[in-house]
């Protein structure tokens, strides 16, 4: 019977610096998993800490005593997490230590029940990064609707296709003139690493959106979750832009025409439902038709 090798000391060591270790509770192809590492990778030596509210992310620390997370992180209410890292941030500022303070959230805690505090946070423009990994659902309790959910998008609570558009959660944002807020893609890697970089440079609050892939709540194969946020992008669907101080707009990837029926077809949420392509057709060019608007009247400048 074949065994794993025994992992070296500077493996081990490794495992314990990582953000996000081998061995947490994530689901294969989970969109959230890739978003940690890449958030690693971008703030590299710079260890954040973590806030994280009800939702997968803090349940991917496994049991106690034991975590899957290499920083120090701290579990809040689904309504808290901005008011408990504006406190983080503010020992921080005190003690003249430039960390950063990342609150890690899922849609359920940004886009419903935890928009107050959020808002609030955003309004005194408290001193830290906030990231929205949007699966577009509640996860995990069950997967039902939240705001974030698209129109059609069959979900527990909804069995025969959610009635209302999803929310612009980043026009939220932008309206309160934060110093920076973007949307990343998991299917950009680049484009990722130097948002948050650009993030970390910044004092303020500052906002990010990610698609994320979820294979149990979507109803896709866990190896297509990439090539799903590629296809939104392509598409449309996932504008990938950023927004400077609430006024001025960059788009970042442009869609190429793909049809959204690509991106539909590979998740059973929008096919068990017989979900209406024209809906989302029509969302699109609205999204599009505002987001374009607002890039003519308002560009980024050369120092953006």
């Amino acid at each position: 019977m074949s065994t794993a090798p025994t992992p070296t000391k500077e493996q081990l060591s490794d495992y314990c610096h990582n953000l996000l270790r081998p061995g947490n509770t994530n689901c294969a192809g989970c969109g959230m998993s890739m978003g940690l590492q890449w958030l690693d990778e971008a703030l590299g030596e710079d260890r954040p800490t973590l806030v994280i509210p009800a939702c997968c992310g803090i349940v991917t620390a496994g049991a106690f005593p034991t975590s899957a997370y290499g920083v120090p992180t701290v579990a809040a209410t689904f309504a808290s997490a901005p008011a408990v890292a504006t406190g983080v941030s503010v020992v921080y500022r005190l003690n003249n230590e430039d960390r950063p303070t990342v609150c890690w959230t899922g849609d359920g805690g940004t886009y419903d029940i935890g928009v107050a505090t959020l808002s609030a946070a955003a309004e005194r423009n408290e001193d830290m990064i906030y990231v929205c990994y949007d699966n577009e659902i509640y996860g995990n309790t069950g997967g039902q609707r939240s705001s974030a959910t698209p129109e059609g998008v069959v979900t527990s609570t909804t069995e025969k296709g959610k009635a209302e558009r999803k929310k612009d959660m980043m026009a939220i944002m932008a309206g309160h003139r934060i110093p920076y807020a973007a949307t990343l893609s998991l299917a950009h890697r680049e484009d990722f690493l130097r948002k948050v970089r650009r993030a970390r440079s910044l004092r303020g609050f500052k906002f990010f959106l990610i698609l994320s892939p979820c294979p149990t709540g979507w109803k896709s194969e866990a190896e297509d979750s990439v090539d799903l946020i590629r296809l939104a992008v392509r598409s449309g669907l996932f504008p990938v832009y950023e927004v400077f101080g609430g006024v001025r707009y960059r788009v970042n990837v442009q869609p190429d025409g793909t049809p959204v029926e690509e991106y539909m077809k590979r998740q059973r949420r929008y096919t068990k439902g017989k979900t209406d392509a024209a809906v989302l057709r029509r969302f699109i060019e609205d999204q599009w038709h505002y987001l374009n608007g607002m890039v003519r009247a308002f560009p980024a400048g050369p120092n953006d």
